[in-house]
């Protein structure tokens, strides 16, 4: 293990209905973590397939927590993190994703660089093809841009992009504001001084919320090249429920970020996407768009109350998440 041999690293991996993904991701991490000491730990969100006997049969010296109901990705990483044993990083999985060789080494090597608090790796498809993983912290320029113009054509600027989507810019090591999170490695450190994910975020935005709450207390997100990782993309957020929380997680994180007027602009911005896009026959734009003018996701978007760790959070509605999807 030479150049990481006092590393730990925690794998934690949270599963829903994932017995089919699950043969894939472990066969992959003796080579995606080769050199490196791990464990795996999954949280297992009350599946209702074979998810926990599949994890006991292919990985029977992995830790399982059974969370016992469907808590929404975020609460599946903080448990899987709560029953890991002592580790100097963790490294947060989907179950789709499958390491490369050398993967976890490489972040491991970038995560210990001055400052650097998270390592993400270069992602493709199945069919070998960059994922844009790269993001920048939404504004209302972007806001209004990715409206206008769609994600990646906007994404080709620094102002105007969030989704970073020139090419170039992933065949060298760079800072970002967040990252998409079905792979990060994150430092013990960084993680003591943030805190535990925020559970607020049934189903995304929770990585983009922690990648910038680490930003804010120094650590930066460091993107590396040299590790790679497949991921399946099941494109479980082409539901018109998930996009329609997808949407909507994305207003309450500017909401938790920046003041009321500033908020309003940016709910205007995403209404006009969802809205040109529904227009266009896009169901799940157009289930979006009755979301976000419903009065109680309105009432919900656009309060603040006391969140997680001393920060702002959006209030929580139990009808905020399609609980019977994860």
């Amino acid at each position: 293990m030479t150049g990481h041999a006092s590393e730990s690293v925690a794998i934690c991996v949270v599963t829903y209905n994932s017995a089919a993904q699950l043969q894939g991701l472990v066969d992959s991490l003796p080579a995606g973590a080769s050199g490196v000491a791990w464990h795996l730990v999954v949280a297992d969100n009350a599946s209702s397939d074979d998810s926990v006997a599949t994890v006991r049969r292919l990985a029977p010296e992995a830790t399982l927590v059974q969370v016992g109901r469907n808590a929404g990705y975020a609460a599946g990483v903080n448990a899987a993190l709560a029953a890991a044993a002592p580790y100097t990083a963790a490294l947060v999985l989907n179950p789709d994703v499958r390491l490369q060789p050398g993967c976890l080494p490489a972040l491991l090597t970038a995560l210990r660089a001055p400052g650097v608090g998270i390592a993400v790796p270069r992602l493709i498809d199945a069919a070998g093809e960059l994922i844009l993983s790269q993001r920048r912290e939404p504004t209302l320029a972007r806001a209004f841009a990715d409206a206008l113009v769609g994600a990646e054509r906007a994404g080709r600027t620094v102002r105007f992009g969030e989704v970073v989507s020139d090419p170039a810019r992933y065949e060298r090591e760079v800072d970002l504001d967040w990252a998409e999170g079905s792979t990060q490695l994150i430092s013990a450190e960084c993680l003591r001084t943030c805190g535990s994910w925020d559970e607020s975020f049934f189903l995304y935005s929770e990585e983009t919320e922690f990648d910038l709450r680490a930003r804010d207390h120094g650590f930066a997100v460091r993107y590396v090249p040299t590790a790679q990782a497949v991921h399946l993309e099941g494109g479980s957020g082409q539901t018109p429920a998930l996009w329609s929380l997808l949407v909507l997680n994305r207003v309450r994180l500017f909401r938790r970020r920046n003041a009321l007027p500033r908020t309003v602009l940016f709910w205007l911005a995403i209404m006009l996407r969802e809205a040109s896009r529904a227009v266009l026959g896009w169901r799940t734009s157009r289930a979006a768009l009755r979301r976000l003018i419903d009065p109680r996701s309105i009432r919900q978007l656009f309060g603040r109350t006391a969140g997680p760790a001393g920060s702002t959070s959006i209030a929580r509605s139990t009808t905020a998440a399609p609980l019977g999807e994860f």
